[in-house]
């Protein structure tokens, strides 16, 4: 599973990085509102929550569906501003059916196909979808949809409020801390861009990202069979801090692609593809498979001592055998006259976690 993004014909200058302090924002809101997919940040969230006046503490919860499951489009700016407040100006300057539809993505689960399905603020039946999705998802999502139906103006105008008393409340300072950080890797992408092009800027944004090889189309590992063009708008990748380990792509039509990816640490782990943690879920999907494992755990064994040990013929555990080298999950080693099977232990181990981070990206 893939979302492309097609390049094709696009000049240098239509890829380009740069820092978004409401983008920025829009990771921490998400850190307060998902502390657990963040334990790093476990400390900050707590530390801010705690510092938080009740009235912004319960603005915040109020409207926390446009960055919580994901971030709805417009708080991902395809041409970043120096400041908020001038970001804030943009957002300002989208139609209401626009920023209606992409709140209620994330809000509604509705579909981001915005051509295809007509505004639930002029179709009463995309409307009654819109809401009942949102009763589905909680009293708090219901309510915030159904106010945003009847008075868009009001709810853009609050949530703009909730957003500057961040500002005060904790961003500023935290945006201070970050932006050298960011400054530092935007340098480094946009010279490698310079100098090395487009396949070496996007392997350093993320094992993740890629050049296809005909250098027509972005291709980012995520759990998304999606497809968006770049055509006549460009591209733009945002670095985060607090975004680790998310990678969020805007790809709905209508919209800029933008790819908010997480600053790399110090020598990162080369995040594993989907597809290998594909084939590693399959190969332990057998309970043949299993049992081979169980006696591997313990040690090396040649494929007859397995066949013995489990009452199974020489070429029914050869073809488990290959199932699981193919997964990465087995190597094998050749002593004199024996080759054995050695269960790679560490890819084993970091199944889980390897799977945690697919789903998160």
């Amino acid at each position: 599973m893939t979302l492309r993004i097609d390049i094709s014909g696009l000049p240098s200058e239509g890829l380009r990085f740069a820092a978004s302090p409401l983008a920025e924002l829009t990771a921490m809101l998400h850190v307060l509102a998902e502390p657990g997919h963040h334990p790093q940040l476990a400390d900050w969230a707590a530390d801010v929550r705690s510092g938080l006046r009740p009235e912004l503490d319960e603005r915040l919860r109020e409207a926390e569906f446009l960055w919580r499951s994901s971030q709805a489009d417009f708080l991902l700016p395809a041409r970043p501003r120096p400041t908020l407040a001038e970001e804030l100006d943009d957002v300002d300057r989208i139609d209401d059916a626009t920023y209606v539809t992409a709140a209620l993505v994330t809000t509604c689960g509705s579909s981001r196909d915005r051509f295809a399905a007509p505004s639930p603020l002029t179709d009463a039946a995309a409307r009654g979808r819109a809401l009942d999705l949102a009763q589905a998802r909680g009293a708090r999502q219901e309510a915030f949809a159904e106010r945003l139906l009847t008075d868009p103006a009001a709810v853009r105008a609050r949530v703009r409020h909730t957003l500057e008393q961040c500002a005060e409340a904790f961003f500023d300072a935290a945006w201070a801390d970050v932006a050298v950080q960011l400054a530092t890797d935007l340098r480094l992408k946009n010279d490698l861009l310079r100098r090395h092009g487009t396949g070496a800027a996007l392997a350093s944004v993320s094992g993740a990202v890629a050049l296809a090889p005909d250098g027509d189309c972005i291709v980012v590992d995520k759990l998304q069979d999606k497809a968006t063009s770049a055509h006549g708008t460009g591209v733009t990748f945002i670095p985060s801090v607090f975004g680790s380990p998310h990678l969020v792509v805007v790809h709905a039509p209508g919209w800029q692609p933008v790819v908010q990816y997480p600053v790399a640490e110090p020598s990162p782990a080369e995040p594993v593809s989907l597809e290998t943690v594909t084939l590693r879920l399959e190969a332990l999907s057998h309970p043949v498979r299993l049992r081979l494992l169980r006696t591997l755990a313990r040690g090396p064994h040649t494929t007859g001592e397995l066949a013995h040990a489990w009452e199974l013929s020489l070429p029914e555990v050869s073809r488990h055998l290959a199932v699981l080298r193919r997964a990465g999950l087995l190597t094998t080693r050749r002593h004199g006259r024996y080759v054995r099977n050695t269960l790679e232990l560490p890819e084993l181990t970091a199944l889980g976690a390897d799977l945690l981070a697919a789903v998160l990206r």
